[in-house]
C-alpha cells in the first residue's frame, strides 16, 4: 500500500490553517471563547454553583460548554453560538452594574434577545425605581420597562394585563418614588369593593374592618416598599390614603399620585367618575385584568371600553402586559396562556370575539420561580 503524499498546494495549506485556527467553523459547527477579566467576574457571571451556566446549558442542549481558567468555551451550531455570545455580553453588562445573575434574570435575557427588541436588556433589567430594606424594585421585562416609562411620560396611564405581571406593584413603586422625590404631596390608593356588595352590612366590625380585606393587597405592596414605621405614620397623617372607590366621588385630587387597582370591576360610570377626580399636579395609574371581571352578568366593565373612548387623547397612555410578563411562578404564565387559548376557542365556537387575548409566553427553559418585581 502506498501512502498518499501530503497536499502541498496553496489550497491544502489554507485548509490546514483553517483547521488549526481557533475559534473555527467546521460545517455547521462554531466555537467561540468568552474571556472573563477575573475569577470574581466569572463566578458572578456563571452564578452561584454555576446555576446560571446550567440554565444556559438547559436552554441550548445542542451546545457544549467547557470552563478552563477564566475562559468559557462555547461549541455548537453556528446559529446558536452568536446568540449565546450576545447573551454573555449582556450578562457581563449586568455584572458591571452590580446585578446578581440568576436563572430568572437569564430567562428574561433570553426572551428579550429572542424577541430582537431594540432596547438593551441590560438597560431594562437595571432600571432601578426604589430601594427598600436591601431590595431594589425594577422592571423585569421589556413591557414592564415600557409601562414604567409611560408612567414617567404621561399624566394618565392604564396598565392592563393578567395576574402576576407587576401592574399594581410597579405603579406602587413609582408612587412611593414620586413621594420620596417630593413630586407629589400624597399617595391615594383605591379599589372597587365589588365582592362586598350589600353583604357588607352583615359583616362584623366597623366599615373600615369590612373594607380592609379588599384593600389588603395595596397595604401589602406598600409595606414592601417602605420602612415598617413609615407607612402607618404617613397613613395616620393622611399622606397615604387607602380607600374604596366610592370614597372618591365629589373630590378633586391635587398634587397626588392616584392608583386605581382592579379597575376591571368598575362600571363605565365609575370609571368616568374616577378619571374626572384628576386635579393639578397629579398623576393617575389605572390597573386591571379584563379577563377577570367580577361584575354582575350583563354589566359592562369600564376598563374594557375606556380605550375606545380615550384613544388619541394626548397625555393618556395604554400599556398592555402579556403572559410573557408574568413574574410569579412560571406556571402562572402558562395558566394565563391556557385560559386565553380556551377563551378564544369558546368565542370562536359561539361566533363572538374575546375582549382581550394575552399572547402565550414562548419560554425557552423549564420551570423557574421568579421574585416579585
Amino acid at each position: 500500500m502506498t501512502d498518499s503524499a501530503p497536499d502541498t498546494t496553496a489550497a491544502g495549506t489554507q485548509a490546514a490553517d483553517d483547521a488549526l485556527s481557533f475559534p473555527h467553523s467546521i460545517a455547521d459547527l462554531r466555537t467561540e471563547i468568552v474571556s472573563f477579566e477575573s475569577p470574581e467576574q466569572m463566578v458572578r457571571s456563571l452564578g452561584a454553583h454555576d446555576e446560571a451556566l446550567r440554565f444556559v446549558e438547559t436552554s441550548y442542549p445542542s451546545v457544549d460548554f467547557h470552563v478552563r481558567g477564566n475562559e468559557l468555551s462555547i461549541s455548537g451550531p453556528k446559529a446558536d453560538v452568536p446568540r449565546i455570545m450576545r447573551l454573555f455580553e449582556e450578562v457581563r453588562g449586568l455584572v458591571e452594574r452590580k446585578t446578581t445573575v440568576t436563572p430568572a434574570v437569564l430567562e428574561q435575557l433570553v426572551l428579550m434577545l429572542h424577541s430582537q427588541a431594540a432596547a438593551s436588556p441590560v438597560d431594562v433589567l437595571t432600571h432601578n425605581i426604589i430601594s427598600s430594606r436591601g431590595r431594589t424594585i425594577r422592571p423585569k421585562t421589556l413591557n414592564q420597562k415600557n409601562y414604567v416609562d409611560a408612567i414617567d411620560q404621561n399624566t394618565v396611564v392604564f396598565g392592563i394585563g393578567p395576574a402576576g405581571t407587576g401592574k399594581t406593584y410597579l405603579a406602587m413603586a413609582k408612587a412611593v418614588q414620586a413621594l420620596q422625590q417630593k413630586e407629589v404631596n400624597r399617595i391615594i390608593l383605591t379599589r372597587p369593593a365589588v365582592e362586598a356588595g350589600e353583604r357588607l352590612g352583615f359583616l362584623p366590625g366597623t366599615l373600615s374592618d369590612k373594607i380592609d380585606p379588599y384593600l389588603r393587597p395595596l397595604y401589602d405592596a406598600l409595606h414592601d416598599m417602605m420602612d415598617p414605621d413609615s407607612s402607618p405614620r404617613l397613613m395616620a397623617a393622611g399622606t397615604i390614603e387607602v380607600a374604596p372607590l366610592a370614597y372618591m366621588r365629589g373630590r378633586t385630587l391635587n398634587d397626588a399620585f392616584i392608583i386605581l387597582d382592579e379597575a376591571q370591576n368598575t362600571t363605565p360610570e365609575q370609571m368616568k367618575m374616577f378619571l374626572t377626580r384628576l386635579g393639578f399636579g397629579s398623576k393617575m395609574v389605572v390597573t386591571g385584568d379584563v379577563t377577570q371581571v367580577d361584575l354582575p352578568n350583563g354589566t359592562t366593565s369600564g376598563l374594557r371600553i375606556v380605550e375606545q373612548i380615550l384613544r388619541g387623547i394626548p397625555d393618556v397612555s395604554f400599556s398592555i402586559l402579556e403572559a410573557a410578563d408574568v413574574v410569579r411562578h412560571r406556571l402562572v404564565g402558562d395558566i394565563v396562556s391556557a385560559y386565553s387559548r380556551w377563551d378564544e376557542a369558546q368565542h370562536a365556537t359561539n361566533g363572538t370575539h374575546p375582549q382581550r387575548r394575552y399572547p402565550s409566553a414562548a419560554r425557552p427553559a423549564p420551570a423557574r420561580e421568579h421574585g416579585q418585581p
